[in-house]
């Protein structure tokens, strides 16, 4: 019960771990490892990853000896984290990735490679100018309409092409 507990709160519902603990289920199981629970859905459900790694270092017994729930808790903290640079790059068009790491209380290195993982996975889109420690972000709304253009010039000098190569054959 505590493991498939745990796995509905870190899946993105976290609001189902209070009501599951608070449950007729619930009520029989107490105790740390139930506190470690609700206090990770509760940095689920604030996006705090602050909070999310207290939780972590605070029942490090209760969380890390199950690989399950491990392997659920790494799941959390990479969306956690993803989540809050998003949030902190948004309203950028140019920002130093040291003040990203600064705000949100991470090592440069860690800020750096995650945001370098989002643009690769496309979730955001942006580039990291690594001399001189800056994210460029794009407009995602941008880069579409260039590929739009591009494929409507693409289609017209198709056209084109197809009327004059009529016109050669008409010549000869």
């Amino acid at each position: 019960a505590v493991v498939s507990t745990q796995s509905t709160g870190m899946l993105g519902a976290p609001d189902d771990v209070q009501s599951l603990l608070t449950g007729k289920m619930g009520l029989k199981y107490s105790g740390r490892g139930i506190d470690a629970m609700k206090a990770i859905a509760d940095a689920g459900k604030k996006r705090d990853i602050s909070i999310f790694n207290e939780t972590i270092a605070e029942y490090d017994d209760e969380l890390k000896k199950d690989p399950v729930v491990q392997n659920h808790l790494k799941a959390l903290y990479d969306n956690l984290l993803e989540k809050n640079l998003v949030r902190i790059i948004e309203p950028y068009s140019r920002v130093q990735i040291a003040h990203v790491a600064e705000t949100i209380s991470l090592p440069y290195d860690i800020v750096e490679k995650k945001l370098s993982q989002i643009i690769l996975d496309k979730k955001f889109s942006g580039i990291l100018d690594q001399g001189s420690g800056v994210l460029i972000v794009y407009d995602g709304s941008e880069s579409d309409q260039t590929y739009t253009y591009a494929l409507d010039t693409i289609t017209h000098m198709g056209k084109v092409v197809d009327v004059l190569f009529k016109k050669a054959q008409k010549l000869s």
